[in-house]
């Protein structure tokens, strides 16, 4: 297996152990009507990038990666203000 392709697997096992770490953050959220948005909200965007890179993976142009990789990207963002809210919540 060369570098690129070695790379290509660790990322995406990162970004599947990522989105298993999200889920159990959410898991452990108060069941408070807030906390079901922001888990709801948070559920989405850190597990939707793992497949997105996937999917990258496979687009269908240089064009169609980089947006694909754009997506999960713009994804990861979305979930770090997600889980500064968390933090920050008293």
């Amino acid at each position: 297996m060369n570098e690129e392709v070695k790379k290509t697997v660790a990322l995406e096992e990162r970004l599947v152990d990522f989105a298993v770490r999200v889920i159990g953050v959410v898991e452990a959220l108060p069941a408070d009507r807030a906390e079901k948005h922001i888990g709801g909200q948070l559920i989405r965007s850190g597990t939707s990038p793992a497949p997105n890179y996937a999917e990258a993976q496979s687009g269908e142009s240089r064009k169609d990666f980089i947006h694909k990789m754009k997506i999960a990207l713009k994804e990861l963002r979305e979930t770090n203000v997600w889980l500064k809210i968390i933090e920050r919540k008293p």
